[in-house]
């Protein structure tokens, strides 16, 4: 049979790329005078597209997830991955390689990438030895695909959109061709809006007015998650952030979340973050106490030093014990103990699961700084943290005594 057509943006969708029983003959990779790039031992090409080797952690936490949430569906149904914005394909080719997907649909709206996205997954068989249909290759707009897909129920365990700047328009129809108890990975590049910035941007996109606080980055991670619960509760549907991350080139935020069935909660973390300037104090304030907010250090008057940003996500940015599943899957794959562009993969999901506890408020305040305003000398950082840890502890005791 032919290989599968290049698509133009005004063509027909292909019939849905469900399983197909005629054998497909493989195509002979293409020629391609590139640098050869490798990740995990997979090897691809990235010829003239858009290619970071910085984002090569965030692929990582990518596959880890989608391993685990394969191993939680039920037997014969298979791992079914749409890769919205692929670029050269490397993502594709490690949920198909690394992550044991079932079905891959790599689109990108680049019709000058076929020859390489071909080129990166014919290493993958593109039919099982059962006849499926393994993967497939589509070049037309991230919405268009993602719209033809849910009219026709064709539905995923994971939609990735690997998107730059502040472009949300993907995110309702994203949520909306997930299967119940699917994953959603997204993104956003647009560090002004995080920034506080370009409020009106971060309104327009994600639904928040955000103002200029010390912790951008984080804010940045929430008001993406906050963007996407909005759009989920429109459709019925609630989500949760499974991992967080942030990396400094971009720069670039990514947030994994599993999607489910579901109204948004009244005691829900969709609120409001405030920052003092003049203390340095962060606090979360809900949607019915947005006419109290202040500062401590201001005994209830209002004061200038206080901004606020929101409404953003301000529950934990990371789930614990999905976290710690992919820190002992990372170890089996002996993925744990390396370093991947100065990052200590091991080290950054043991960091999460710290993060990830929810009695932990949203902001941080700087060593330095605490010490600046307590006009003392800033002690090790080792030394607070293990105090920090020892008097929770005994309030815990308390409670329990």
């Amino acid at each position: 049979m032919a290989a599968i057509p290049a698509f133009s943006l005004c063509s027909p969708l292909p019939l849905s790329p469900r399983p197909r029983k005629a054998p497909i003959a493989p195509r002979r990779p293409t020629a391609l005078a590139n640098t050869l790039e490798a990740e995990r031992g997979v090897q691809f090409e990235t010829g003239d597209s858009f290619f970071r080797r910085e984002s090569a952690v965030g692929r990582d936490l990518g596959v880890l997830s989608a391993a685990l949430h394969r191993r939680s569906l039920p037997p014969g149904g298979g791992l079914r991955v749409l890769d919205a914005m692929c670029g050269c394909g490397v993502r594709s080719l490690r949920y198909l390689a690394q992550a044991g997907a079932a079905f891959v649909w790599a689109n990108d709206a680049s019709e000058g990438c076929r020859p390489l996205i071909l080129s990166n997954l014919s290493g993958h068989p593109r039919v099982s030895p059962q006849g499926d249909r393994s993967w497939v290759v589509t070049h037309l707009d991230a919405n268009r695909v993602l719209a033809e897909n849910y009219l026709r129920k064709e539905f995923f365990d994971l939609v990735d959109v690997d998107c730059f700047g502040s472009d949300s328009s993907f995110m309702r129809l994203a949520i909306s061709t997930i299967r119940k108890g699917g994953l959603l990975y997204v993104t956003s590049t647009d560090g002004y809006s995080s920034g506080g910035h370009r409020p009106h941007c971060s309104l327009a996109s994600y639904g928040a007015y955000v103002r200029p606080m010390p912790f951008s980055n984080e804010v940045g991670l929430r008001m993406l998650i906050g963007g996407a619960l909005r759009e989920a509760a429109a459709l019925g549907y609630h989500i949760s952030p499974l991992f967080s991350f942030y990396s400094y080139h971009g720069p670039v935020f990514r947030v994994m979340l599993q999607v489910d069935r579901g109204q948004l909660h009244e005691n829900s973390r969709y609120g409001f973050i405030s920052y003092c300037h003049g203390c340095g104090n962060s606090q979360t304030f809900s949607w019915e106490e947005l006419g109290q907010i202040s500062c401590a250090c201001r005994k209830g008057e209002i004061s200038k030093s206080v901004v606020v940003s929101g409404p953003l996500w301000t529950g934990p940015l990371h789930d614990v014990t999905h976290v710690t599943d992919m820190l002992q899957l990372a170890t089996e794959w002996g993925w744990a103990c390396t370093n991947r562009n100065e990052v200590d993969l091991e080290k950054l999901l043991n960091q999460m699961i710290e993060e990830g506890d929810p009695r932990l408020p949203p902001g941080y305040i700087k060593l330095d700084e605490i010490a600046s305003r307590g006009k003392m000398n800033s002690p090790p950082l080792s030394t607070l943290i293990n105090t920090l840890q020892e008097t929770s502890m005994q309030h815990e005791q308390q409670k329990v005594d």
